[in-house]
């Protein structure tokens, strides 16, 4: 399968898509425990943590208003966490490629790997 990486987003000046698929027009975000606050695994700083609070916040909703942009576009997003099984999540890109989502699919938007359908 085809793919491209650091991919800039249409819109959206100085963002990027970690993999895209672009036939397919599917975007997977490979997403960091700490910098999008993984449920399982994010930590709080506790040196300047008022700072730290107001960051992680802003990169949360900077991936909210990406992934709801690109689904607006026709896009499938995949966000992955970090510390996912690299195989499981290939296999459900390779799904997702092999038999495209219908209008009709439920819209998953919270990891782990999760989709946003268009």
């Amino acid at each position: 399968m085809r793919y491209r990486v650091t991919w800039p987003i249409p819109g959206l000046p100085r963002r990027t898509i970690d993999i895209v698929f672009t036939r397919a027009r599917i975007a997977v975000f490979v997403d960091g425990c700490f910098w999008h606050g993984c449920p399982e695994h994010a930590t709080s700083p506790t040196a300047n943590g008022v700072w730290w609070a107001a960051k992680l916040s802003a990169n949360r909703e900077r991936d909210r208003t990406t992934t709801e942009h690109l689904r607006e576009n026709g896009w499938t997003v995949v966000r992955m966490w970090e510390h996912e099984e690299p195989d499981h999540v290939a296999a459900h890109i390779e799904h997702l490629i092999r038999t495209p989502l219908s209008a009709s699919a439920p819209t998953v938007s919270s990891n782990p790997c999760s989709i946003a359908s268009p």
